[in-house]
């Protein structure tokens, strides 16, 4: 039996063809976007948490107490007594003890135990929160096309991290050292903050489909984009500069603003300890330490202001706001870092201020992202 036509068919004409099928990216698997940006979450509180602790540690001078690297059975603390006599004459042969901290007591040396044995614990977490999810996500097929690697670059990130803080622990264990050595601690911070970039650039990733994105970048704001990449530079300059400062005390030797103890240059700034080669005073001697990251600090500060009245031009309200949002925390931070000086680095202002330089460094990543891929907007949301 013949089947009837539709009047607007032709005679002798064929079907019609089917509806168009979408492009290549929408037809490919997307794996579980939400479930591994949910667990780039989880790992990038872990490591603000790491950043946070590893700063009480150093404000507190605990990070010499454990004189081993055990990465398995040192996740168990001391159980009993005679356990921690032994952890406690391991750190009696160590010269921060023989030359700066000889009539502490077992109680006292417990305080600053637990510090380090907490920093320590939590690398040991974020790593297998990171391996219980990539492998789970790769046995499961779940990993969105093309991300295996950038996943697997975080995990191998957060192994040399493990080492590289060993690498900083060993360098105040021998000689006359009492604290670890400070361009150590700013390669060991400058690769935390590198690993939070990287976390904090990919949920924002993905948070959009890869079609989305596509569209976006075809809209983004090169110029602004890269004026965004050399203020997250800047920013960097000065992360590392902080862990220099933080690493010889110089944030507690000049509780003067805006002048340093009444100079603008330290007089002694190029003077190094035990007349040592004078490069290693960008390094050893607080003044010239000191002055460096003040320096930087006004540098990134002007920058981003310039930077941010660059992005009110954009035509992204998204944009606009991200760099708008950002400038006012560099702001804040200025005048945080400023009031650290002027108390001497105290252990409330000291960790606000390194946990400001964490909440800046996130946003300036946001909005550097969203100048290179901006949100798509309805014509009301236009400037």
């Amino acid at each position: 039996m013949a089947t009837k036509r539709s009047i607007f068919q032709e005679v002798g004409g064929t079907a019609p063809p089917p509806p168009p099928l979408g492009g290549m990216i929408e037809r490919a698997p997307r794996g579980a976007r939400r479930a591994v940006r949910a667990w780039l979450g989880l790992l990038f509180v872990l490591v603000v948490a790491m950043i946070a602790v590893g700063g009480l540690t150093r404000l507190t001078d605990s990070g010499l107490s454990i004189t081993e690297w055990k990465p398995l059975s040192g996740a168990l603390p001391p159980i009993g007594e005679a356990a921690w006599l032994r952890e406690f004459a391991a750190y009696q042969q160590s010269p921060e003890f023989i030359l700066q901290n000889f009539e502490m007591t077992l109680a006292g040396f417990k305080e600053i135990f637990w510090w380090e044995w907490s920093h320590r614990q939590l690398g040991r977490v974020v790593g297998l929160v990171w391996a219980a999810g990539f492998f789970g996500f790769w046995a499961t097929g779940r990993i969105p096309p093309g991300w295996k690697g950038r996943l697997l670059v975080l995990g191998l990130l957060g192994g040399a991290q493990g080492a590289i803080g060993w690498w900083m622990v060993a360098s105040g264990l021998g000689g006359e050292a009492v604290d670890v050595a400070s361009y150590r601690l700013a390669t060991h911070l400058g690769l935390a903050f590198v690993l939070l970039a990287l976390i904090a650039a990919q949920m924002q990733a993905l948070g959009r489909s890869e079609a989305e994105l596509m569209v976006a970048r075809r809209s983004g704001e090169a110029s602004l984009a890269r004026l965004g990449v050399w203020l997250i530079g800047l920013a960097f300059v000065q992360v590392l500069l902080g862990a220099l400062v933080a690493g010889i005390d110089a944030g507690r030797g000049f509780p003067t603003w805006p002048l340093m103890n009444g100079a603008f240059f330290p007089a002694d700034a190029f003077v190094v300890a035990n007349g040592g080669p004078g490069w290693r005073a960008f390094f050893e001697n607080p003044g010239l330490v000191q002055f460096l990251h003040r320096i930087s600090g006004y540098l990134l500060l002007a920058a981003g202001l310039l930077v941010w009245l660059r992005a009110r031009a954009s035509a992204q309200a998204a944009t606009r706001s991200a760099f708008g949002l950002a400038v006012l925390v560099l702001i804040g931070q200025a005048v945080l870092g400023i009031f650290t000086a002027l108390y001497a680095a105290p252990l409330a202002l000291g960790l606000a201020h390194q946990l400001g330089a964490v909440a800046l460094w996130v946003l300036l990543i946001r909005a550097e992202g969203l100048a290179r891929a901006p949100l798509a907007q309805s014509i009301r949301g236009t400037k």
